[in-house]
Order: structure tokens, then sequence, then C-alpha cells
């Protein structure tokens, strides 16, 4: 499957969105690991409509005028994967949750490792706000984009957390 994609500048460096049919596939980073989210061949579109609603609402969230977005999603992953990525759409603006807060949500209380794990191949980041999640002690932990990524998204969303 071919993908549109479009890359767009922001706050925390490039972005590359990708989009299907369907609806947005990934948000992804500029260093991003090539093996973190694994899509097939992206052609460069920047006329795709998800694509460009997606970079509006990018853009509106970094201007601090947007606390939620309002897109189709087309997420591909396993079926865990995916009720963690669903859980992520949850946590509200502003707020964070942990690794183990969502394993529990999930109802699997001994998860949380496996929640990580799904949560560090978020293809959708940002969007599907796996910077919200953090450690059971209030850390900053990994995250795609990188700490001081995670640290401004979440300064953007008025917490200060510390590395």
């Amino acid at each position: 499957m071919t993908y549109a994609c479009r890359i767009i500048p922001s706050p925390v460096g490039a972005l590359t969105l990708v989009a299907s049919d369907k609806g947005l596939v990934a948000v992804l980073w500029e260093n991003d690991a090539p093996d973190r989210v694994r899509l097939g061949a992206l052609t460069e579109s920047e006329g795709h409509p998800v694509l460009a609603e997606t970079g509006r609402q990018l853009g509106e969230y970094f201007a601090g005028k947007r606390r939620a977005f309002d897109l189709p999603l087309d997420f591909h992953g396993t079926a865990f994967q995916k009720r963690v990525w669903q859980q992520l759409l949850t946590i509200p603006f502003g707020e964070t949750r942990s690794y183990g807060e969502i394993a529990r949500a999930l109802g699997q209380p001994g998860a949380s490792r496996a929640v990580g794990a799904a949560n560090g191949r978020n293809p959708i980041s940002i969007v599907a706000p796996c910077h919200r999640v953090i450690g059971s002690s209030g850390a900053l932990t990994g995250f795609a984009g990188g700490l001081e990524a995670k640290q401004r998204l979440l300064a953007l969303e008025g917490l200060e957390l510390a590395l």
C-alpha cells in the first residue's frame, strides 16, 4: 500500500504526516527510528485532505489555540497496541497518566511494560498523545521524539516537568 505524506515544520522539529484513504496513519519525528513505525511506500502529497487538515490542526495546537484533535485516524498495529493507542486518546489536554494507570484502565494491571512498549510504537504522535504518559514516579520517560520534545509538548499544555 502506498501512503500520502507531507512534511511540516513545528516547534519540535520537522514532522512527517502520513495518511491513507481512511485517515491519518502517522505523525513521525524528524529523527524517528526507521523501524519504529513500519509503513509501505510514501508519496509526497500537499493536497491530500487529511494531511492538509492535520497540518492545520497541529498549527493551531502549537499556537495554543487547540486542545483536542478532530481527525479520522487509521491505526495500524496489533489488537493490544490499538487498545493502548485508543486509551491515549482519552487523556485530557494538560493531564498525564502513568503506564500503570493505562494498564489498569485496560483491565490488565500487570501489563505496564507492555503498555510502555505499545506507547513507544504509537504511530500517531501528538494527536494520540503519548507525550502525556509518564513514569509512575512522575518522571519523564522514553519518547520517540526525544525527552526535550516531550517536555516542550507538556509545557505547551501547561505542565512543567523536569527532565
